[in-house]
């Protein structure tokens, strides 16, 4: 897809939310969905570049969403670092973990990388529960109750303001979605297709596997520990409760609906995907067996997700017609 169709695409979501709040700013519940639509947009996202463009089944990506909270709350609370600053320390934080897990996974292929990022994934709540995470002022089993919010220019931004909170997040979601399309559309983004084609062709040309890899789990774990920080200042509270399969689950589904290597449709299967699952919670039990029916509809209806549709050659849309 071209940079100017991508950025249509964006303008015209990200502009369409803009607008919303000079309707819905007094209601809560939408206004909550439409910040938590923008989180989840940048999650996605750079699990599409990690696994659509770069061809690696990585599995850990909610794991480095909580990683990025977890350690912005505990730098904020118990080192009394300001939100922002903790925010960014946050990033980078989750960078470095995001660089030492692809390390292994530089020999490994297929299965083999989702098994071993999977196992970030699984072990995280354990090591977060028990001695070692309370050394570190995890919160053991409880979590962290008390993240203070980010305060800027005089402004609190926290669940309790939730139109500027609504604005600055979808300021950095803005930013983060137009990184993602620079890196996609330059020359590193040829880098991961190729290597995702054919790596030992790729290899044969120069194009280093070792350093692309590594940058690619560099910048998507910066990116997710980033807006993974900010919800937990958003929300004020974070526990190992986000690393329960439901989260991971729906994060997928957002990938598929969206089009799984056809950025921005992470963008719209999230904003999809959050407003449905937000809109079904009356529904109780059976919530999960209507969203799972409507993604099987779906993927027969358009197997490359929502995004299919604009990326089909003209002559097969009007055969559809």
């Amino acid at each position: 897809m071209s940079v100017k169709r991508m950025l249509t695409i964006m303008g015209v979501v990200y502009g369409a939310m803009a607008l919303m709040p000079l309707f819905v700013g007094d209601v809560r519940f939408i206004m909550h969905i439409l910040i938590m639509c923008l989180i989840w947009a940048v999650v996605a996202s750079c699990w599409d570049v990690i696994m659509g463009f770069a061809g690696i089944f990585s599995f850990g990506q909610v794991a480095f969403f909580v990683i990025g909270a977890y350690a912005s709350s505990i730098f904020a609370v118990n080192f009394g670092v300001p939100a922002v600053l903790a925010i960014l320390l946050a990033g980078l934080f989750t960078a470095a973990m995001g660089v030492l897990v692809g390390l292994p996974c530089l020999k490994l292929a297929g299965p083999y990388v989702a098994l071993v990022t999977f196992g970030v994934h699984m072990t995280l709540m354990p090591l977060l529960r028990g001695d070692i995470g309370i050394a570190i002022g995890s919160g053991g089993s409880v979590g962290i109750l008390t993240v203070p919010p980010v305060n800027l220019f005089g402004y609190t931004f926290s669940s309790a303001n939730l139109v500027p909170t609504f604005y600055l997040i979808l300021l950095v979601t803005v930013i983060c979605s137009l990184t993602i399309m620079i890196v996609i559309k330059s020359y590193w983004g040829t880098a991961f297709l190729a290597l995702k084609d054919s790596q030992e062709f790729a290899m044969s040309l120069g194009v280093s596997a070792f350093k692309y890899k590594l940058m690619v789990f560099a910048l998507t774990s910066f990116l997710t520990g980033i807006v993974g920080a900010i919800y937990g200042h958003y929300i004020g509270m974070i526990s190992t409760r986000m690393l329960e399969l439901d989260l991971f689950c729906t994060l997928m589904v957002m990938l598929v609906v969206g089009g799984i290597g056809h950025f921005p449709g992470a963008i719209l299967g999230a904003i999809i995907t959050v407003t449905a699952n937000e809109l079904l919670a009356p529904l109780g039990s059976y919530r999960a067996v209507t969203m799972g029916a409507l993604v099987v509809i779906l993927v027969l209806a358009l197997p490359n997700g929502v995004m299919g549709f604009w990326t089909k050659p003209l002559s097969e849309r009007a055969k559809q017609a």
